[in-house]
């Protein structure tokens, strides 16, 4: 019964994740394309409740929906945003997970912030605007000038940005669910 559970709990947290990310914004200052979005709250919910793996599950099933209900026929950016979520969220969990606290938590959010930043930063010119270039026929992206002001004047403050948000909304959120996510640790 445990496993069901569980199953189902996290099936849910990817279903609620899979809303958040349609309720996205773009940001007046950065490239249209880069929108915010709160779905990796459920995804960090996972991690805390049960542990590293199960926030990817959800950062999975997340992208999966996505990309069966409105993708676009080449699975680039969700395999973007499944990366940058999972960036995000291991640190985290890491390290809320050694500490058990609430300066874990917040260790974990600035190391996440920066792994999520820095390793997006480096995917993006290495593989995701590539791909973007070879399947969407943007072949002006595999300039590295072009590359390198896409990523230091959009992807990477994008990346802070999100992360900041994200960790906003989850600390005040974290702080009242804590109780819950406690109890549901202990029945499932």
């Amino acid at each position: 019964m445990k496993r069901t559970q569980k199953m189902v709990t996290l099936s849910m947290l990817g279903s609620i994740s899979f809303v958040l990310m349609l309720l996205n914004f773009p940001l007046p200052f950065l490239p249209n394309y880069l929108k915010i979005d709160f779905s990796d709250v459920p995804a960090l919910i996972a991690a805390i409740m049960f542990s590293p793996v199960a926030g990817v599950i959800v950062e999975a099933l997340k992208n999966v929906l996505y990309y069966i209900l409105r993708g676009s026929g080449v699975p680039v950016g969700e395999l973007a945003n499944f990366a940058a979520g999972v960036a995000f969220i291991l640190p985290v969990s890491w390290f809320y997970h050694k500490k058990k606290s609430t300066k874990g938590l917040a260790t974990g959010l600035v190391a996440g912030t920066i792994t999520m930043a820095l390793g997006l930063a480096i995917l993006n010119y290495i593989l995701i605007l590539p791909a973007y270039a070879w399947f969407f026929g943007m072949d002006y992206m595999l300039d590295p000038a072009v590359k390198w002001t896409t990523i230091t004047a959009g992807i990477l403050p994008f990346n802070i940005i999100k992360a900041m948000f994200i960790s906003a909304l989850f600390i005040p959120l974290f702080l009242k669910l804590k109780p819950w996510m406690t109890r549901r640790q202990q029945t499932v």
